[in-house]
């Protein structure tokens, strides 16, 4: 299996730490958000990892380089402007191989073993969503779990870490593209399972969180 992680977004919230350093790249508890991820991946076994960028991508490529620091293989997907999850996951799509893949945010926080989502089967299902109680930012959430089905009605927040099968964005056109009206439309066909991320997800969609998340690692070193 291999992982995408989404890394082009402008990250306007975290402004002015983002004028000149992409968000994936601000560190938390001594390295940066996107190694954590890279780590942690490949801890569960995942040793090839597509990543997406816009927004100073040429400094994450620099940093990151091939991967190998990290243990991963790493190819990148340049996007001239950002695309929107479901547009830069179909401009991706030759890096990212016939089988799953899994996607992560690379402005989040999973303090968690990710073996459980490497793990996890589609089966038929064209996506499986990880689902977590809604933070004070996003109070009414976005779907439902009825049982291992995610359903279009409110009740928890999508953290952003799904799995995937390729033939679901096959054919479609490239270019900005949202994800949420894609799931909607599998959701509808009853091909979205779900289930609960258990761990300690953040959304480090603010300076403060950023800073409350390093202060919390930092005294843990």
């Amino acid at each position: 299996m291999k992982a995408m992680i989404l890394a082009a977004g402008r990250g306007e919230r975290m402004r002015p730490l983002t004028d000149s350093v992409p968000k994936p790249l601000l560190r938390v508890g001594g390295k940066p958000l996107i190694v954590h991820h890279l780590e942690k991946l490949k801890a569960a076994g995942i040793s090839e990892v597509v990543i997406n960028h816009a927004w100073l991508g040429d400094k994450l490529v620099a940093a990151l380089g091939d991967g190998s620091d990290v243990g991963v293989q790493i190819a990148w997907s340049a996007e001239a402007a950002a695309l929107e999850t479901a547009g830069g996951i179909v401009q991706a799509l030759p890096l990212l191989g016939d089988g799953p893949f899994l996607v992560i945010n690379g402005d989040t926080w999973l303090g968690m073993d990710y073996a459980p989502l490497v793990s996890q089967s589609l089966g038929d299902d064209l996506a499986h969503l990880w689902l977590v109680a809604n933070p004070p930012q996003h109070p009414d959430g976005d779907f439902s779990l009825e049982g291992d089905r995610v359903l279009d009605r409110p009740g928890l927040t999508f953290s952003g870490v799904g799995l995937y099968h390729t033939s679901a964005f096959s054919g479609l056109t490239q270019g900005s593209r949202k994800l949420a009206p894609l799931l909607r439309d599998w959701m509808a066909q009853g091909r979205v399972g779900g289930s609960q991320l258990i761990g300690d997800w953040r959304d480090i969609g603010t300076v403060a969180r950023l800073r409350a998340l390093d202060d919390e690692l930092s005294s843990t070193n």
